[in-house]
């Protein structure tokens, strides 16, 4: 079985994401073999094949020439799977690739399953299992899902270069919007979950985000029910952030939302399941009721 990963480089500089690639393959059980439109200046710590093409000449971004160096390197290498991350590049790419070689696309993988892969469906509430029936597989992973994976070593380099008429232009990156709250810069973030019941509590979460002199975040259900904004939410559609504390009130854990704050040094996660699936990654799992529990953490840190 092989794989052929397709890494990412932006505003030149290899996105560390690459790795979880790697991390990926390596749970598949799979060789592999790397592309890359990007610089010989910024490569990864990977012993394998490298599949290079030149982002000053290809552009960071252009889905007809980057689509022509991939099924150049497919022709070379005849993985068995195309893997691309779930990202900006991995979601406009992916389907151009998977049409081209008449192969099935599976996105937003979250684990591998029976041998097939999970899934995500009915917006993160559930998940299923699914599998491929064409010779080639075109996939794309949910970041954070597979944990990265740096080899180390140095690459075996194959230069590329992609010939033919352009009629795409890649300009540049827009900004995002500026956030009422940036929590990415935040040290201690509070967050509240589904599990807090109702928005007449996000009060309480906000005391306890307070008192602790941090900032309240949340998960996508409570932004989704309206209630809090949008800038306090934490995961792959909201903030990325890496505090030195954070603290989960009433959130089960969704791949979503882990894959935004599993990099926070210390994790405390107040649930009443003790099987929630956030208490894998945490450093502190409290099995209590977030209302009753909450309330008086704040009182003993208001003292």
């Amino acid at each position: 079985m092989k794989t052929l990963l397709i890494g990412e480089y932006r505003e030149g500089k290899l996105l560390e994401s690459t790795y979880e690639l790697l991390g990926f393959a390596g749970q598949l059980g799979a060789e592999t073999a790397m592309l890359l439109v990007g610089s010989e200046s910024q490569l990864p710590a990977y012993g394998g094949t490298l599949y290079l093409a030149d982002a000053s000449t290809c552009g960071e971004y252009n889905p007809d020439l980057h689509k022509k160096l991939i099924l150049d390197a497919v022709q070379k290498e005849n993985p068995d799977y195309i893997v691309f991350q779930h990202s900006s590049y991995g979601w406009d790419l992916a389907p151009r690739v998977a049409s081209a070689l008449k192969a099935a696309q599976i996105s937003e993988v979250i684990a591998l399953a029976d041998g097939g892969f999970e899934v995500g469906c009915c917006n993160g509430k559930m998940r299923r299992h699914v599998k491929s029936t064409t010779s080639k597989t075109v996939l794309t992973i949910q970041a954070g899902a597979f944990p990265a994976l740096q080899p180390g070593g140095s690459p075996s380099l194959q230069k590329l270069t992609a010939g033919g008429s352009d009629t795409l232009e890649f300009i540049g990156y827009e900004p995002a919007e500026k956030k009422d709250v940036d929590l990415a810069k935040a040290e201690i973030i509070v967050s509240a979950g589904r599990g807090v019941g109702k928005k007449d509590n996000i009060p309480v979460i906000q005391a306890l985000a307070t008192a602790l002199g941090g900032e309240l975040g949340a998960s996508r259900p409570v932004v989704d029910a309206e209630w809090v904004s949008h800038s306090h939410q934490v995961g792959t559609t909201g903030q990325t952030v890496s505090p030195k504390l954070y603290v989960a009130c009433g959130i089960s854990g969704a791949i979503q939302h882990l894959a935004g704050m599993k990099k926070s040094d210390f994790i405390l996660a107040i649930n009443k399941d003790k099987d929630a699936p956030i208490g894998e990654i945490a450093d502190v799992l409290v099995v209590a009721d977030v209302m009753q529990f909450v309330p008086a953490l704040t009182a003993k840190v208001a003292k």
